[in-house]
């Protein structure tokens, strides 16, 4: 089981400090407690030599997840 904790990016693990701007997700767990929800979260910014924010780099994960799955 993955943990995570409220103030590291669900994505790259670094530590998300106060004046950064982030992204929660909110994940449901249907098999816990009648569906209790969960938060992750994740950095909105780039950081230096990035092109795309940890935010965008998990979108485009499960959108290749979703494609692969139609596709089998």
């Amino acid at each position: 089981m993955v943990v995570y904790c409220a103030n590291q990016c669900a994505y790259c693990g670094s530590s998300i400090v106060p004046g950064q701007r982030w992204i929660r997700e909110k994940i449901h767990h249907l098999s816990r407690n009648g569906g209790e929800a969960n938060y992750r979260r994740y950095h909105a910014e780039l950081f230096a030599g990035q092109e795309v924010s940890c935010w965008e780099k998990h979108q485009m994960e499960q959108e290749i997840a979703r494609d692969h799955a139609y596709a089998a």
